[in-house]
């Protein structure tokens, strides 16, 4: 397979909740330039976080690219720095932050670096 016919998406992605915890929502927005396809994704939880649904978000997104694409995940500054700067500190002190508290949702981001092995680049961007 050459270059050319690997796949360049951009996946933008939001999650926000009505108090925090609270009644939340993703949105996960797909376009693939050289199709010019564009694609939604969304879903509703009735009792979550902000966090939460920032990371749902960014995982359904990746979820929905077939794998080997060259994707980039245009989001949040939260989850663009944890994907880009705090995560391999997380994973060498155990998934523990610099203060020693745990980190929260850890299964949504080891579910992220799995989905992000899937693909041939993945570019974090702050939305």
């Amino acid at each position: 397979m050459t270059e050319k016919t690997l796949r360049e998406v951009t996946v933008t992605f939001t999650g926000s909740c009505k108090g925090n915890p609270g009644p939340g929502s993703w949105k996960a927005l797909l376009w693939d330039p050289a199709t010019r396809k564009q694609d939604t994704a969304r879903g509703d939880v009735p009792n979550t976080t902000n966090i939460r649904m920032e990371l749902t978000a960014a995982l359904e997104g990746i979820h929905r690219v077939k794998a080997g694409a060259s994707l980039t995940m245009v989001g949040s500054n939260y989850v663009v720095q944890g994907m880009t700067e705090w995560i391999t500190k997380w994973q060498a002190n155990g998934w523990r932050k610099g203060g020693g508290g745990r980190v929260e949702h850890r299964e949504l981001w080891e579910a992220l670096i799995g989905a992000v092995k899937k693909h041939r680049t993945v570019m974090w961007r702050k939305a």
